[in-house]
């Protein structure tokens, strides 16, 4: 933590801002404020108003009241150029590089002219060597980044940050994607930063990491401040009950009883027209046991979890379901199956977007006689289901009328979730099933998963983040390039060892890295 290199005076305040969307109070006279070299986090549930409240901070809205103060001037509403210009930074979650470009090309886009002739790129890349060297975030310049690990490309774009001389920079999420060993690596690059003056605001869902690098810590709860907490001062439960307004329960994981093979992949390969393929895959998902896979992303899970969901069809071997071999993929005849399926990427398959929520929630099994008859859809029914839905799984909207694409990312996965887990289904395919949940709902989606195992499905998890494995999964593999490690049995796994797995390290039997 950076608390003593903090000098006295705030570089950034939050004073009164407010913000109304139709029916929903996004964000409710919110003040605090931003020391100069000082680590300040940003917690609150899905829908709380992190993101209303950092594209206000950013320019990309305009507050219905309150003003923003840098460096005791006001800050211009509605200019991304303006902040970025006056010295903000912001950093998503879901980076936004050119794959076919150069490192010192991605940092330099938008930093010139469209009407310069040239570009003074020896000065450009001093500049950038320089900072790497300064900040411990040391990239090639000249490579392409699409030869970077997702590690590199977070080095990337906080670079192109710091090239603009920025004094204030917003992390959204950081480590979501990052192994063990490339967290404690931002973490040491980010105080760093802070050591030479910066300021950093620190918007995360994980509460241990929160206490490692933040010195204080705002809590968002339905758009209003719930606390301001020092975090020497306070705990991940006093955090956790002001982000949920509630103590969470602990989770309720029982020892894996296996039962029957659901579906069996033996010696499968995918071959595909780009990268991600899968070699010579063997794997048993079990009734009543959770099976995880740990892997930095882009490593074959997606062409995995494609394939398990009925997406794809495996170029060689032989995958079984519930005892039947398929030779042709077929999404329809695996949910039919009782393949359930939570997709990494939410907002492109997780949903249609044009389409309402009761529609969305209904999207799978909109034939029962439930929601159909004689051709026509029943209405009210439809109606009635959706508001069950949206109140057990606390999906958060304007109404029911409103289109999936209108909510939050986290909403969107608790809708998402509803829809599949609702149907209580043989088999769970979920990818990044907790991705940008808040640690209410990603209690409650933990347990939801484990109550389908105690309840006899087979439930497989792709995640990036190995606390969420460690937690929940009875035999882990790890992914690496197309391939799969042996079997793990949980008990016996190493959090420090699978990250180094997970970067193509193998792991003797001594517990030692080759």
């Amino acid at each position: 933590m950076s608390g003593a290199n903090a000098i006295a005076g705030p570089v950034l305040e939050i004073r009164g801002i407010s913000k109304r969307f139709g029916a929903l109070q996004a964000n409710r006279d919110l003040t605090f404020s931003l020391d100069r070299g000082e680590v300040l986090a940003l917690l609150g549930e899905n829908g709380a108003g992190k993101t209303t409240l950092m594209n206000i901070l950013f320019g990309h809205y305009v507050p219905d009241a309150g003003e923003i103060y840098f460096q005791g001037k006001r800050l211009p509403q509605g200019s991304p150029a303006a902040s970025l210009g006056l010295g903000i930074g912001m950093v998503h979650q879901h980076f936004t590089l050119g794959e076919n470009l150069s490192v010192l090309e991605n940092v330099l886009l938008g930093t010139e002219s469209l009407f310069r002739l040239s570009q003074d790129n020896k000065t450009a890349r001093d500049k950038l060597i320089t900072l790497s060297e300064r900040f411990g975030l040391r990239v090639d310049p000249d490579r392409l980044v699409a030869e970077l690990s997702v590690g590199e490309r977070q080095r990337v774009e906080i670079l192109k940050a710091l090239y603009r001389d920025v004094e204030v920079l917003i992390l959204d999420e950081p480590t979501a994607v990052l192994t063990p060993q490339e967290s404690v690596q931002l973490f040491s690059a980010l105080r760093n930063m802070v050591a030479q003056g910066m300021s950093i605001i620190f918007i995360s869902h994980k509460l241990a990491e929160t206490f490692e690098i933040a010195d204080r810590v705002v809590v968002l709860r339905r758009g209003e401040i719930a606390g301001v907490f020092d975090t020497e001062a306070t705990s991940e439960g006093a955090l956790a009950h002001a982000m949920v307004g509630r103590d969470l329960p602990k989770l309720d994981r029982r020892p894996a009883k296996p039962a029957e093979a659901i579906m069996t992949l033996r010696s499968v390969s995918v071959r595909l027209a780009e990268e991600n393929n899968l070699h010579d895959i063997s794997l048993e998902l079990k009734a009543g046991e959770v099976v995880g896979i740990a892997g930095v992303s882009g490593n074959g899970q997606r062409t995995l979890t494609d394939l398990l969901g009925g997406n794809l069809t495996a170029t060689s071997g032989e995958l079984v379901l519930e005892g039947r071999l398929i030779t042709k993929a077929s999404p329809r005849e695996f949910i039919e199956a009782g393949v359930a399926r939570i997709p990494e990427d939410r907002h492109e398959v997780g949903i249609v977007g044009e389409m309402s929520i009761p529609e969305n929630l209904i999207i799978e099994s909109y034939r029962d006689s439930e929601f159909q008859r004689g051709g026509w859809m029943r209405g009210r029914q439809i109606a009635q289901y959706a508001k069950s839905l949206c109140d057990t799984f606390d999906i958060r909207g304007s109404g029911e009328a409103q289109q999936a694409k209108e909510l939050s990312g986290g909403n969107i996965q608790k809708l998402i979730l509803a829809r599949v887990l609702n149907k209580r289904p043989r088999l769970i395919i979920a990818s990044q099933p907790t991705r940008g949940l808040d640690v209410g709902a990603q209690s409650q989606v933990h347990q939801r998963l484990l109550d389908a195992k105690q309840s006899g499905a087979a439930v497989f998890i792709v995640s990036e983040d190995l606390e969420e494995l460690f937690a929940l999964c009875d035999r882990l593999h790890v992914m690496f390039e197309g391939r799969l490690s042996e079997s793990i049995p949980i008990e016996q796994a190493n959090i420090d060892d699978i990250g180094l797995m997970m970067t193509g390290k193998v792991i003797r039997s001594s517990g030692r890295a080759a």
